[in-house]
């Protein structure tokens, strides 16, 4: 058998590329993952020259690359636009008037009811654990709104997923289940390349790896838990990133809080985005360095900061810092922009600073080949010293990764906690993860096309979903081609509307207010996935249209509606 027709044999193998398409790309009905042949005897069977007449058509095999999407797709939404006077004005009086009322709640429950205060009050000399002030948010405001979070679910986060029915009697205090099980359009979850599936090819990989290797190491890696498949993991990792070497963490936010305390300590300087994660925030803090923090995104901030740490050293002493690391995120996942890697490049080049960057939602969503932030600016991976990510968002699995140069993750796995006294990756998910990296990369022959179309339909569905939203007059956040687009609510009675009514209309989707964001900008956040088909995007956007008229969202109707009536 020649070199075409096993390409042509393999090409085939992937069912996704069979869906047919729209004339913007996108799959036409159903899952276009959910059928998909786990392996490819069946295909392999069929005669040549049935394959060599499908395949030659052009309607059955489409073909959507980078270049495409940015020929196809001109009208983007715009940045954060400029909000208006009346929004936050509104939405500043209705945060004054819930804060001043439940302080009036407190203060009456207090008199009238006082035992129902008593974990707030000083006892047999103890002071409580936490002031009335510091936790009335939570106690008075967040509580009004537990049932739009947390909200339980059965089977796999895919394009959709089962939720598990609950009803409060007591105002979000309590929960009781109502037996009933609901099937949602699901826009809430990180699963960008859709390989949250508990079928398909990924599976029986994982299936065929706890046949042979069991399910857990039951040991930290630097006791009995370095497995031979944890090193090729590792070694598939730093391939797929462009480093030299790279280490494996069985926990995300670990990856982050245990691996910075190791870089850094007394002495060094770390200068973070202001919206960095948490675990970025929880590892800074850990490592006991140093920490400044510059204006989100704002490469001339981050200069300005640079001059001033290196020109004025340390405080006190103004001895040279031994380290300055700047910390940034590739794609921010409250936001959806991208980070400025080209500018902080050239400011590194300048000063000469370490360069840290959380690639957790970047990496697998962004770039031709998925390979993250530095592939979608088309900068060189070693222009970077500390590439971090998870494989909890684009691979279906769980846990992170450090990668870099080879002193560097040597040094990592024999000081950072994470390998010395954490336990192992288990085999599921390492298997989870070298096959789905696998199938991106192009190394598995049965599927050898499926990940880069998954990572094409990403693309399209991500500029699809953010366009339609502008062109309806929501008003929008984040870059083009971004899988995660926030939709600004603004005033609090909002955002817990618009996460029921979604709900009423069997769609899961995530809310997000202060703390987790400015007072002023309370949203959603859309999570996109290659799953989605066109038919789940279009319905979702129909039922989000009509709930932004019910709650009155669509802030730029007026500037947008006469070119979206034109276009249509």
């Amino acid at each position: 058998m020649g070199k075409g027709q096993r390409a042509v044999q393999a090409f085939r193998s992937t069912e996704f590329i069979e869906k047919p398409r729209d004339q913007e790309g996108l799959v036409l009905g159903g899952n276009p993952f959910k059928d998909a042949p786990s392996t490819s005897a069946s295909l392999l069977s069929k005669k040549s020259t049935v394959l060599s007449e499908k395949s030659a058509s052009p309607a059955v095999v489409p073909t959507v690359s980078n270049e495409v999407i940015e020929a196809g797709l001109k009208d983007e939404p715009s940045e954060l636009e400029s909000v208006p006077t009346f929004i936050l004005v509104t939405t500043y009086l209705s945060f004054l008037m819930l804060i001043l009322f439940a302080h009036a709640r407190d203060f009456v429950g207090k008199l009238v009811n006082p035992e129902q205060y008593v974990q707030l009050r000083e006892q047999n000399g103890y002071a409580p654990m936490v002031s009335d002030f510091e936790s009335l948010w939570t106690r008075r405001l967040y509580g009004r709104i537990r049932d739009c979070f947390n909200r339980p679910i059965t089977g796999v986060a895919g394009g959709r997923v089962n939720l598990l029915e609950r009803v409060s009697h007591d105002f979000n205090t309590t929960f009781e289940f109502t037996g009933r099980i609901r099937n949602v359009l699901n826009l809430a979850s990180y699963n960008y390349l859709g390989f949250a599936q508990s079928h398909g090819p990924c599976a029986d990989k994982v299936e065929e790896a706890m046949r042979e290797h069991g399910i857990t190491q039951a040991s930290s890696r630097v006791e009995a838990g370095r497995s031979k498949l944890l090193v090729e993991t590792e070694d598939m990792v730093a391939r797929f990133m462009g480093t030299e070497s790279a280490l494996i963490v069985s926990m995300g936010y670990a990856t982050n809080a245990l691996n910075i305390p190791s870089l850094v300590s007394k002495g060094c300087l770390i200068i973070s985005d202001e919206l960095n994660h948490s675990s970025l925030v929880s590892g800074a803090r850990l490592s006991g360095a140093a920490i400044r923090v510059f204006r989100h995104n704002n490469a001339r901030d981050l200069e300005k900061q640079l001059r001033h740490s290196i020109s004025q050293g340390q405080p006190r002493t103004h001895r040279p810092w031994k380290k300055i690391i700047v910390v940034v995120e590739g794609l921010y996942s409250m936001e959806g922009e991208f980070c400025k890697l080209p500018e902080i490049i050239e400011l590194r080049r300048k000063y000469g600073f370490y360069l840290f960057v959380d690639e957790a939602h970047s990496v697998g969503a962004l770039g031709k080949r998925g390979r993250g932030i530095c592939d979608h600016f088309n900068v060189d991976p070693r222009e970077v010293d500390i590439l971090m990510g998870t494989f909890t968002k684009s691979f279906g699995a769980a846990g992170g990764y450090i990668a870099g140069s080879k002193a560097l993750i040597d040094y990592l796995r024999l000081h950072s906690h994470s390998a010395v006294y954490a336990e192992a990756m288990s085999v599921p998910v390492l298997a989870q993860v070298s096959s789905s990296m696998r199938m991106i990369m192009g190394e598995d022959r049965e599927h050898a096309l499926e990940g880069q179309q998954r990572l094409d339909q990403l693309a399209l569905n991500s500029r699809y979903f953010a366009r339609r939203l502008a062109e309806m007059g929501f008003m929008t956040m984040g870059d083009p081609g971004s899988p995660v687009i926030p939709l600004l609510l603004f005033s609090p009675a909002k955002i817990p509307a618009f996460s029921r009514e979604c709900l009423k209309r069997n769609i899961a989707v995530v809310v997000v207010s202060y703390p987790a964001t400015p007072i002023i900008t309370g949203r959603v956040r859309f999570c996109i996935s290659a799953s989605h088909t066109r038919e789940d995007l279009d319905h979702a956007l129909e039922q989000i249209s009509d709930i932004g008229d019910l709650l009155m969202l669509k802030f730029h109707k007026d500037k947008v509606q006469p070119q979206h009536l034109k276009a249509e």
